[in-house]
Protein backbone atom coordinates (compact mmCIF):
# COMPACT_ATOMS: atom_id res chain seq x y z
CA UNK A 1 0.00 0.00 0.00
CA UNK A 2 1.43 3.42 -0.86
CA UNK A 3 2.42 5.86 1.82
CA UNK A 4 3.64 5.38 5.32
CA UNK A 5 2.00 2.34 6.85
CA UNK A 6 1.15 1.98 10.50
CA UNK A 7 4.38 0.06 11.08
CA UNK A 8 6.03 2.11 13.81
CA UNK A 9 9.59 1.10 12.95
CA UNK A 10 9.43 2.80 9.54
CA UNK A 11 7.63 5.97 10.66
CA UNK A 12 9.10 9.22 11.90
CA UNK A 13 7.96 10.53 15.27
CA UNK A 14 6.13 13.34 13.46
CA UNK A 15 4.15 10.86 11.32
CA UNK A 16 3.45 8.69 14.36
CA UNK A 17 1.98 11.70 16.16
CA UNK A 18 -0.11 12.76 13.16
CA UNK A 19 -1.36 9.22 12.58
CA UNK A 20 -2.31 8.84 16.25
CA UNK A 21 -4.09 12.19 16.28
CA UNK A 22 -6.10 11.31 13.17
CA UNK A 23 -6.71 7.70 14.22
CA UNK A 24 -8.54 8.98 17.32
CA UNK A 25 -10.91 10.91 15.02
CA UNK A 26 -11.93 7.91 12.92
CA UNK A 27 -14.42 6.81 11.91
CA UNK A 28 -15.41 10.38 11.22
CA UNK A 29 -18.79 11.57 12.49
CA UNK A 30 -18.90 8.66 14.97
CA UNK A 31 -16.48 10.11 17.53
CA UNK A 32 -18.87 12.19 19.57
CA UNK A 33 -16.13 13.50 21.83
CA UNK A 34 -15.13 15.81 18.96
CA UNK A 35 -18.57 17.42 18.94
CA UNK A 36 -22.16 16.77 17.95
CA UNK A 37 -23.53 20.22 17.11
CA UNK A 38 -23.91 21.77 13.69
CA UNK A 39 -21.16 24.26 14.58
CA UNK A 40 -18.86 21.39 15.60
CA UNK A 41 -19.45 19.60 12.30
CA UNK A 42 -18.94 22.78 10.29
CA UNK A 43 -15.67 23.34 12.15
CA UNK A 44 -14.55 19.73 11.47
CA UNK A 45 -15.29 19.78 7.75
CA UNK A 46 -13.67 21.81 4.99
CA UNK A 47 -16.01 24.04 2.98
CA UNK A 48 -15.27 21.81 -0.05
CA UNK A 49 -15.97 18.55 1.85
CA UNK A 50 -17.76 15.75 0.03
CA UNK A 51 -18.12 12.01 0.51
CA UNK A 52 -18.54 8.87 -1.55
CA UNK A 53 -20.54 6.47 0.59
CA UNK A 54 -20.06 2.72 0.72
CA UNK A 55 -23.06 2.55 -1.66
CA UNK A 56 -21.15 4.59 -4.24
CA UNK A 57 -23.48 7.57 -3.81
CA UNK A 58 -21.99 11.05 -3.58
CA UNK A 59 -22.95 13.13 -0.55
CA UNK A 60 -22.52 16.86 0.03
CA UNK A 61 -21.23 18.47 3.18
CA UNK A 62 -24.73 19.67 4.04
CA UNK A 63 -26.27 16.21 3.59
CA UNK A 64 -23.61 14.56 5.77
CA UNK A 65 -24.02 17.17 8.50
CA UNK A 66 -27.83 16.85 8.50
CA UNK A 67 -27.60 13.05 8.56
CA UNK A 68 -25.06 13.13 11.40
CA UNK A 69 -27.18 15.50 13.49
CA UNK A 70 -30.16 13.18 13.07
CA UNK A 71 -28.05 10.16 14.08
CA UNK A 72 -26.70 11.99 17.17
CA UNK A 73 -30.23 12.03 18.60
CA UNK A 74 -29.83 8.27 19.23
CA UNK A 75 -27.18 6.33 21.17
CA UNK A 76 -24.40 4.80 19.08
CA UNK A 77 -25.69 1.41 17.85
CA UNK A 78 -22.35 -0.42 18.32
CA UNK A 79 -18.61 0.02 18.64
CA UNK A 80 -16.67 1.20 15.60
CA UNK A 81 -13.59 -1.06 15.51
CA UNK A 82 -10.97 0.23 13.09
CA UNK A 83 -7.71 -1.48 12.12
CA UNK A 84 -4.86 -1.50 9.61
CA UNK A 85 -4.33 2.27 9.60
CA UNK A 86 -1.91 3.84 7.14
CA UNK A 87 -1.02 7.45 6.41
CA UNK A 88 0.30 9.29 3.36
CA UNK A 89 1.26 12.93 3.11
CA UNK A 90 -0.21 14.14 -0.20
CA UNK A 91 0.90 17.76 0.06
CA UNK A 92 2.02 20.11 2.79
CA UNK A 93 -0.50 19.75 5.64
CA UNK A 94 -2.72 17.36 3.61
CA UNK A 95 -2.84 13.72 4.75
CA UNK A 96 -4.67 10.62 3.57
CA UNK A 97 -5.69 8.09 6.21
CA UNK A 98 -6.73 4.57 5.17
CA UNK A 99 -8.18 1.91 7.45
CA UNK A 100 -10.59 -1.01 7.71
CA UNK A 101 -13.87 -0.54 9.61
CA UNK A 102 -15.58 -3.71 10.86
CA UNK A 103 -19.28 -3.23 11.48
CA UNK A 104 -21.66 -6.01 12.54
CA UNK A 105 -23.13 -6.39 9.02
CA UNK A 106 -20.21 -5.39 6.75
CA UNK A 107 -16.54 -4.54 6.50
CA UNK A 108 -15.43 -1.43 4.63
CA UNK A 109 -12.15 0.13 3.57
CA UNK A 110 -12.21 3.82 4.49
CA UNK A 111 -10.18 6.76 3.22
CA UNK A 112 -10.25 10.26 4.66
CA UNK A 113 -8.34 13.31 3.49
CA UNK A 114 -7.41 15.61 6.38
CA UNK A 115 -6.04 19.14 6.11
CA UNK A 116 -4.15 20.75 8.99
CA UNK A 117 -4.83 24.47 9.31
CA UNK A 118 -4.63 27.15 11.96
CA UNK A 119 -8.03 26.03 13.24
CA UNK A 120 -6.99 22.38 13.61
CA UNK A 121 -7.83 19.34 11.49
CA UNK A 122 -10.47 19.61 8.76
CA UNK A 123 -12.00 16.75 6.78
CA UNK A 124 -11.74 17.41 3.04
CA UNK A 125 -13.00 14.11 1.60
CA UNK A 126 -14.16 10.70 2.78
CA UNK A 127 -14.91 7.43 1.00
CA UNK A 128 -16.08 4.02 2.14
CA UNK A 129 -15.91 0.87 -0.01
CA UNK A 130 -17.55 -2.41 1.01
CA UNK A 131 -15.00 -5.24 1.00
CA UNK A 132 -16.92 -7.95 2.91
Amino acid sequence: MPGMGAERSSMSIEYENILEDLRRREPIFHRREFGTSRDDLLRMTDEEFWEIGASGKIYTREFVIANSLERYEQPEPHDWPCEDFSISELAENLYQINYILKEPDRTTRRTTLWRKSGGGWKIVFHQGTVIA
